[in-house]
């Protein structure tokens, strides 16, 4: 069954502090937060270009959802239920805050039918997130993970590579520290230097270098690698290409490309085939993988021409996620 999200925006709304890489404004493309009365013309937008039957989730983004004054909270959840008894939607996912979780949030957030909680834990070294400014300890990420559980909701956890302070090695770290609190899900986010930030007056003093695109392939290329060991499902691999970070109206520095989870799974597909036997004539990936085993731009087509190797890729739906077959015939 197809699955599809109906995404809300709701940038900055009710953060109490400004990180020093944030400016949800510039990143999302959108200047203010969707009002309440808005939400159900966008359900409906969304409704009518669906396949059925689907699977259909909401999805509260872009702003510290728990964190909005209660009533308004209520007013956009309630919007939501007459969908939800309809079977038109099945469930709400939210993104908040780590210090944003208590029971009393969770008790409303199950009430309304909620079921997948996403936290900003961005990394899990305290050096990193403090000079981040991101307001939170090791600790909130820790406690507000358990309570999720606790509750039965399904829990994500957000990360991004590459903030100040940050090497690879923490960003493994963080990864594992993912797994460790149970996380079913997860997104990878390259830091990016956005105007109109701390972090970009940082980097105009020359106090921060932002990550190449070659260093962030790399970096996420080893995080997806440790959560695909896992039964954790990578929602998103680098951001959203809003229209304004497509014409760079606000982007200043930093690993963005359009392609970007491309670019990863070509690497970790040309690590795959960069040591298969001279003769291989023909390899066999499953459909869904099979764009990623070519590389991006043919990448990993010319690397093993290169070495002599003329191959042919062909989509097999037996061959697993992940593994190929060769045949020398």
């Amino acid at each position: 069954m197809k699955h599809y999200n109906i995404p809300v925006f709701i940038p900055e709304l009710a953060c109490p502090n400004q990180c020093i890489y944030c400016n949800q404004r510039h990143i999302s493309g959108r200047l203010q937060a969707v009002k309440p009365e808005e939400v159900k013309q966008i359900i409906e937008q969304h409704l009518a270009t669906f396949i059925k039957p689907s699977q259909i989730e909401l999805a509260f983004f872009g702003g510290s959802f728990t964190g909005i004054d209660e009533k308004d909270m209520i007013i956009y959840l309630e919007t939501v239920q007459p969908y939800i008894e309809r079977g038109e939607i099945e469930s709400i996912r939210i993104s908040t805050r780590p210090d944003y979780i208590n029971e009393k949030v969770l008790d409303i957030l199950k009430k309304y039918k909620v079921k997948n909680i996403e936290l900003g834990a961005q990394s899990l070294d305290e050096e990193v997130l403090d000079f981040a400014k991101r307001g939170h300890t090791v600790k909130d990420v820790e406690n507000a993970s358990h309570m999720i559980k606790s509750y039965g909701f399904a829990l994500g956890l957000q990360m991004m590579i590459g903030l100040p302070l940050d090497t690879l090695e923490k960003s493994k770290h963080t990864a594992n520290k993912i797994i460790s609190l149970g996380a079913e899900t997860t997104r990878i986010y390259p830091t990016l230097v956005i105007d109109n930030t701390e972090l970009a007056d940082l980097y105009r003093e020359g106090k921060y270098n932002a990550l190449s695109l070659e260093e962030a392939v790399e970096w996420t290329a080893e995080i997806y690698k440790i959560f695909s060991k896992t039964d954790i499902t990578i929602l998103r691999v680098g951001l959203h290409p809003s229209e304004s970070l497509i014409k760079g109206e606000h982007l200043l520095a930093g690993p963005f490309h359009v392609s970007f989870k491309e670019l990863v799974l070509s690497r970790i597909w040309g690590e795959k085939l960069n040591n298969i036997p001279l003769d291989s004539r023909t390899i066999l990936v499953n459909p869904k993988e099979i764009n990623y085993a070519i590389g991006y731009n043919s990448s990993n087509r010319k690397m093993l021409q290169e070495k002599n190797v003329n191959v042919k890729f062909i989509s097999d739906s037996s061959v697993l996620k992940g593994e190929f077959v060769i045949q020398n015939r």
